[in-house]
């Protein structure tokens, strides 16, 4: 469960020896696009030697690694080894892609003995917005994200702070997602210095039915982990319910002069679940 992914190079060595104290639910150490050519095995030592050795690590650590067609992808995939990593980020993912990683995957944790990898695929080409059903449907991904940026540059438009350009690839990704129960995560906000066009993205996203997003600045944080956590009013609204409908026994009732069925029940039970799970409760 996340609110909350911050993306760092992985050739930074200043923001990984800080990964465990940003406030985000999970890092995205990247050793894809934030990383150059010549920096690759750079970066790959920096994220090992700082897996290996730092003693308090980020609560959920993703590895953004290179395509599945290159030549960095079998020692990106080595990092495995350190048992620290929870998903591995595809790039470019396509049903062809997730098929390739999936064997390079499966011959690894049966030669090393690990379990079994979680997947998160990143929606990044128009491909795999038309095939992203087919995608979260696959074993191991756990959650879809949406790259908004190489996506626009295929489409050949502009992003604007509305988002109506990518409305149609959002919408894509959440009931995908949903429909396969695991996790929509939001583009980044790519204008740092925008904190009222982040907020207003993060509103826009959170009320169609995402249910995290990613970070490519920690100051981005904490106005997204409040917009994509349950607020006050709501986990009192859900504790009322619950308390009502564990004491009444009753499928239906009403609850300050509102009807409440089982799906209002249910909808108040997943409200308290994430509360507890970020520590609001």
């Amino acid at each position: 469960m996340f609110r909350s992914l911050l993306f760092i190079p992985g050739n930074n060595p200043s923001m990984l020896q800080n990964a465990d104290i940003f406030m985000s639910d999970g890092i995205i150490f990247d050793l894809e696009d934030a990383v150059s050519v010549s920096e690759k095995d750079n970066a790959r030592n920096l994220v090992e030697t700082y897996l290996l050795t730092t003693k308090s690590l980020p609560k959920q650590i993703v590895l953004r690694v290179n395509p599945v067609n290159t030549e960095y992808i079998q020692d990106d995939l080595k990092l495995l080894l350190s048992k620290k990593i929870d998903y591995i980020l595809l790039p470019k993912s396509n049903m062809i892609s997730l098929f390739v990683l999936d064997k390079l995957l499966s011959n690894f944790e049966k030669k090393y003995e690990l379990k079994q990898t979680k997947v998160i695929c990143l929606i990044e080409e128009t491909k795999a917005v038309l095939e992203v059903n087919e995608l979260a449907k696959h074993s191991r991904v756990e959650a879809l994200l949406l790259g908004a940026e190489d996506l626009t540059n295929e489409l050949e438009i502009e992003r604007s702070i509305k988002g109506d350009e990518i409305q149609f690839a959002r919408s894509q990704v959440i009931y995908a997602a949903i429909a396969n129960k695991i996790i929509p995560i939001d583009t980044p906000f790519t204008d740092i210095s925008d904190t009222e066009g982040l907020e207003w993205d993060c509103q826009n996203a959170q009320s169609l039915g995402m249910k995290a997003k990613t970070a490519i600045h920690p100051n981005q944080l904490e106005k997204i982990n409040e917009i994509f956590s349950p607020s006050t009013k709501m986990i009192e609204w859900a504790k009322g319910v619950v308390d009502l409908a564990e004491k009444s026994g009753k499928g239906v009732f009403q609850f300050k002069g509102k009807m409440v069925d089982k799906p209002v029940i249910d909808k108040a039970y997943k409200i308290l679940e994430k509360a507890k799970f970020f520590d609001l409760l």
